[in-house]
């Protein structure tokens, strides 16, 4: 992995909504405590292999998800959502009971479907990637396109998208720890948090953080895929002592190094500011449960029974690190 040291500032704020239902920003809190847990992005794949993960090393006797902070991104705001009405255990169970073929439509992690809507939807980031000067400029170019697709969308696609989201969690409440759902607005370009003290449904922040293609509208704004804020959103973490980062795409980014939005620069900030990090990646056998498309539905299962693997194989190591 390669490693970078960073001198971009990254700000963020917290969406705060008001009584009118207009969204409005304030500064985020900085956040202190013992342990935070991270979770990335990844699509359906991703989504399964982090609950995986998170199943495999409560088995083994060690259940991360006690812990002060987690912080969500796509897929990951779905899983940490999850966690807050059921277990690891109870999720990797549920995938594992979802047997019947499953449309590839309306996958975790975006608002995207067809392997051919994948394509194009990478193909066309790509282009915006390349020809943006800096992270604020991509982020406004990817938000452009996806406010126009949002008006195609239309309110009876924002409203079923909402609803497919909504279902992936049994408790609409946010989970009793501080929990951080990333996502940029798409107008301004600007990397917003949700949190409990937002005003926003925890549906309707997952639903941003998860929007890839389209632009997800809060109060009369647009939001989008909390991953192009940077791919993993480690730095949140920033003054917590352990932080762990589970990372579907294993530190992967598809943006210019010079930009530190690579786990690699986050991982390095963090431990600059005294705290210490483990990373897990998919190693081979999660990477061959993933194929191609990581927006597969049908990926879900191989990919949950390959992280649970992991997971409980790395217990032990992890056992003293987490405390």
């Amino acid at each position: 992995m390669h490693t970078t040291s960073s001198s971009t500032h990254f700000v963020t704020s917290r969406v705060i909504l008001d009584a009118q239902a207009k969204a409005s920003y304030a500064p985020l809190e900085n956040h202190a405590g013992k342990r935070a847990l991270v979770l990335g992005g990844g699509g359906s794949a991703g989504n399964a292999w982090l609950i995986g993960v998170l199943a495999g090393l409560a088995q083994a006797g060690l259940d991360v998800t006690e812990t002060d902070l987690m912080v969500g991104t796509s897929a990951g705001a779905t899983a940490a959502a999850q966690l807050g009405g059921a277990s690891a255990a109870q999720l990797f169970e549920n995938i594992l009971a979802a047997t019947l073929p499953q449309p590839r439509t309306a996958a975790v992690g975006g608002s995207g479907a067809s392997s051919r809507q994948t394509s194009n939807h990478m193909e066309r980031t790509a282009k915006i990637i390349a020809a943006a000067e800096n992270p604020t400029d991509m982020r406004r170019g990817m938000g452009s396109g996806a406010l126009e697709m949002a008006e195609a969308w239309g309110e009876d696609g924002r409203s079923s998208w909402r609803r497919t989201v909504a279902a992936r969690f049994s408790s609409q409440d946010w989970p009793e720890c501080t929990t951080l759902l990333t996502a940029v607005d798409a107008g301004t370009g600007e990397p917003v948090v949700f949190d409990s003290e937002s005003g926003v449904d925890l549906a309707d922040a997952v639903a941003a953080s998860c929007s890839a293609a389209t632009a997800y509208s809060i109060g009369g704004r647009g939001f989008i895929d909390g991953g192009y804020r940077r791919n993993e959103n480690a730095d949140l973490a920033a003054g917590f002592e352990r932080v762990l980062v589970l990372s579907p795409f294993g530190g992967r980014t598809r943006h210019p190094l010079e930009w530190n939005m690579q786990l690699a620069a986050q991982v390095d900030e963090l431990r600059s500011g005294g705290s210490a990090v483990e990373t897990i990646a998919p190693d081979p056998a999660s990477l061959e449960a993933f194929g191609t498309n990581m927006m597969d539905l049908s990926t879900r299962i191989p990919a949950a029974r390959a992280g649970h693997g992991q997971g409980e194989a790395l217990a032990p190591q992890l056992a003293e690190f987490w405390g």
